[in-house]
């Protein structure tokens, strides 16, 4: 009997065991096979991200975009400054007001120069920083808000809030999604997790 039982026992597990067993390899995936890298051939730019939002916003159709995407720095400037320069006055008209000197204190041709030019300086003996009150694109924290600093510096007027949502102005200096809970690591890569 007890042999019987034991038996039965092994022959259970084993059947347990089997059906546990399948061809999913969701849970253990083989690990990735090291590609070859070919350089050969012509390679092409495809996108320019020195500050964000850029390229999305002051190209006005789609080949702009890509043209702007693709110019190397050193010609952006000579072949978008005005363009960039039109698109920031356009989009002041549209609220039926004109440019109005930034919290730098640049007017819209100096300050469309310098976003026409889509690269992130370094001041090496500077600090690191987007914008801090002082400091300006010094280079880049990743806790520095780039969307809300580069929407400061177009519709934010002297003062930096011209377009604030207050005294029936529409909210254009912020685009209300703050850094809580961004916590960026000491060792590389530096951002989190992501959720």
């Amino acid at each position: 009997m007890k042999s019987i039982s034991m038996k039965m026992i092994a022959l259970a597990m084993g059947l347990f065991l089997l059906q546990s067993c399948n061809k999913d390899d969701d849970n253990n995936p083989e690990p990735p096979q090291p590609e070859q890298l070919d350089f050969s051939g012509t390679f092409v730019q495809q996108d320019q991200m020195g500050r964000p939002g850029i390229a999305t916003v002051f190209p006005t159709t789609a080949e702009e975009e890509n043209a702007f995407n693709t110019t190397i720095p050193s010609e952006m400037g000579a072949n978008f400054q005005s363009l960039f320069e039109a698109k920031l006055n356009g989009l002041h008209a549209a609220f039926g007001v004109e440019y109005e000197n930034n919290i730098l204190g640049l007017d819209a041709a100096t300050l469309t120069t310098v976003l026409a030019s889509d690269v992130l300086q370094v001041a090496p003996d500077s600090p690191t920083t987007y914008f801090d009150g002082t400091n300006v694109l010094t280079g880049r924290n990743l806790t520095d808000d780039v969307i809300d600093i580069s929407l400061v510096l177009l519709f934010g007027g002297e003062n930096g809030n011209r377009f604030d949502g207050e005294n029936g102005t529409p909210e254009l200096v912020s685009d209300n999604v703050d850094a809580s809970g961004e916590n960026p690591q000491a060792n590389f890569p530096y951002v989190e997790r992501p959720n």
